[in-house]
C-alpha cells in the first residue's frame, strides 16, 4: 500500500506543482498480442487515441485538468496490467492468497466484480481494492488503493462485445498479469 499510495502523491505532485507533462506508459506487449480478447483495432483505438488524448489534452491545458489528469493515471494503471491471453489465466501467489482470504474463491471474485460492474449505469471503472473491497468510479478520479482495475467505459469493449459487457468481463481475466498484481500486494 506503502508504494501506491506514494506513486499517487508522486504523480500529483509532480502535474501540480510543477505542471510537468503528463506521460502515457508505453505497453509492454504489442497492439495484437491481446487479441482475441481485445482486438488490434481495440488497443489502436482504446490506447492510441482515446488515453492518449486525456495526456495530450492534459499537456495543452485543454479541458477539466483532473479529468484528464484522472484519466491518464487510471490507463496507466490498466494497460500495463495485461498479458497475452492465457486459457487457464488463474492468479497465483499473493494475489490467490489475498483473492482466497476475501472472496473464499476466484470465481466468488469474478461473481463479486460482475455484480458490481453490471450495477453501474453508464461508464466508469471496477477494481479490486486493497481492503479486498471492490470499488467503482463513477468517472476518472485517482486512487491509491487499487490493486486490480477494469475499464468500463465503452471504448474499452464496444468494437469487439459492442452492447455484451458480460462477455468482455468475463473474457478480460484471460489478460490480467497476475505477476503485476503481486507486486502491488
Amino acid at each position: 500500500m506503502e508504494k501506491s499510495l506514494s506513486d499517487l502523491k508522486r504523480f500529483i505532485e509532480l502535474t501540480e506543482s510543477k505542471r510537468e507533462r503528463l506521460v502515457l506508459e508505453p505497453l509492454p506487449y504489442s497492439r495484437d498480442d491481446l487479441a482475441p480478447v481485445m482486438s488490434k483495432e481495440t488497443i489502436n483505438y482504446h490506447f492510441g487515441k482515446l488515453a492518449k488524448g486525456y495526456v495530450d489534452r492534459y499537456n495543452r491545458g485543454e479541458g477539466d485538468d483532473r479529468f484528464n489528469q484522472a484519466g491518464a493515471f487510471l490507463h496507466n494503471i490498466f494497460f500495463p496490467q495485461l498479458k497475452a491471453p492465457a486459457g487457464g489465466n488463474k492468479p497465483t501467489g499473493t494475489s490467490l492468497e489475498f483473492i482466497n482470504k476475501k472472496f473464499s474463491s476466484f470465481d466468488d471474485m469474478k461473481a463479486e466484480f460482475e455484480k458490481t460492474a453490471m450495477a453501474i449505469q453508464g461508464s466508469g471503472w471496477v477494481y479490486l481494492a486493497r481492503n479486498g473491497k471492490i470499488k467503482t468510479i463513477a468517472n476518472h478520479e485517482m486512487r491509491s488503493d487499487i490493486i486490480l482495475l477494469i475499464d468500463w467505459w465503452e471504448h474499452s469493449y464496444n468494437l469487439q462485445y459492442h452492447e455484451d459487457k458480460k462477455s468482455y468481463l468475463k473474457n478480460i481475466w484471460r489478460i490480467i498479469n497476475w505477476e503485476k498484481i503481486n507486486e502491488k500486494l
